[in-house]
């Protein structure tokens, strides 16, 4: 069995990783001009962490993972508002919780690959016809299965379901992150997660190593457009923000080097025609506010290649696929559009201080269970019964 996958980002990654397992031959391109060095930290729980550990990495996510001690919110003049030992989510989570930079996931996946799987850079799928992809180095492969895992905006999803605009649903809000040098905010924030206490817009902070520091922006618009300049975008947004923001932005790297685009889910009715299917972002993109991204892309990657290990065909797999996983985004989407939103990025000064006293009830006992819960849910079936 032969497969192509259109992007070689986590869940790419992680699906190539799965398949090769089962015997396939797998070729992965990227129209990146190599792995990428943007992105943001993220916190893994839930069916991810389950499904990495399924893969027998478990060990090797600890190993990349980045050690966070201290959760704090700041205020304008630089004061803690919030703080707590970080502790308390992976003992609410039971200890399946790892912080770790998006860029050293994705590392960690490519790490994980037989020499035996072809991954290309700066090539991608140009046209699908039946089960033959184009690439755009020339080349053609026929395959039993062909794969958009191309992110938010992916090129398989326009050459098989059409036009962006059909099924992207802007979330009102746009996002950047970047890394900078500076061994006095490192200081600040090192083993922590920092994060501004704001209204309509927020900064967030991590410190990495050699003093570098990972940023992290997220602001409300309705302005679609994306800005020529991301960095001049982010010093003008986040203007006024303090001290630690206002250093952060005097050191913001060159335009390619931020990430930078907006917050938004895709809705499609289905994420397969025939051999070609969507997976992670390409198919639902839960959206950053939703905090499982990355948890689900690992996860549905895992999914179909169980179900596809086990169905009598390729067909077979992909509708039982679509079946067990769709149930399990569309909550999940639907949660953050319904209330995570409101939590995540508050509108009002009455809203930040109930999340600020939310966060502070959280030292009481019982309460912690109970408000990890909400930032983190568990209320999904174990990946173990998913991919049975």
């Amino acid at each position: 069995m032969k497969a192509v996958i259109c992007g070689a980002g986590i869940a790419g990654l992680a699906l190539a990783n799965r398949l090769h397992h089962h015997g396939w031959e797998v070729h992965v391109v990227d129209h990146a001009p190599g792995p990428r060095t943007q992105g943001y930290m993220i916190d893994l729980s839930g069916p991810g962490y389950e499904a990495l550990t399924a893969m027998g990495l478990h060990d090797e996510l600890r190993q990349f993972a980045s050690p966070v001690t201290e959760f704090r919110y700041i205020d304008g003049s630089g004061g803690t508002t919030v703080r707590l030992d970080y502790s308390i989510f992976a003992k609410a989570l039971n200890g399946e919780l790892v912080s770790i930079m998006r860029p050293a996931l994705e590392r960690m996946l490519r790490e994980s690959l037989s020499d035996s799987v072809d991954l290309r850079y700066r090539t991608t799928i140009d046209h699908i016809d039946g089960n033959r992809a184009r690439l755009s180095d020339g080349t053609a492969i026929d395959a039993d299965l062909i794969v958009g895992a191309d992110g938010v905006h992916s090129r398989v999803r326009s050459l098989v379901f059409g036009s962006e605009q059909d099924y992207l649903r802007y979330l009102n809000m746009h996002t950047g992150a970047f890394v900078f040098t500076d061994s006095e905010v490192f200081e600040q924030v090192c083993g922590q997660f920092v994060l501004t206490e704001t209204l309509n817009r927020q900064m967030g902070f991590y410190g990495l190593t050699d003093n570098r520091v990972a940023a992290f922006t997220v602001h409300r618009t309705p302005d679609t457009t994306l800005p020529a300049d991301p960095r001049e975008a982010l010093r003008r947004e986040y203007a006024g923000m303090g001290g630690l923001a206002e250093r952060a932005l005097a050191q913001c790297p060159a335009p390619d080097e931020v990430y930078y685009d907006q917050v938004a889910q895709i809705d499609l009715p289905r994420c397969s025609d025939g051999p070609v299917i969507l997976i992670g972002d390409a198919a639902y993109a839960v959206s950053l506010i939703a905090g499982q991204g990355a948890s689900l892309g690992i996860a549905g990657a895992y999914v179909l290649a169980e179900r596809l290990h086990h169905a009598s065909s390729v067909a077979e797999g992909i509708t039982e696929y679509e079946a067990r996983w769709r149930p399990v985004a569309s909550e999940i989407q639907q949660s953050a559009r319904d209330r995570v939103t409101e939590w995540f990025l508050p509108r009002t000064s009455t809203k930040l201080l109930l999340r600020r006293w939310g966060f502070r009830a959280m030292r009481l006992p019982g309460l912690d269970r109970i408000m990890v819960g909400s930032l983190f849910p568990k209320n999904h079936k174990p990946i173990s019964e998913l991919a049975a």
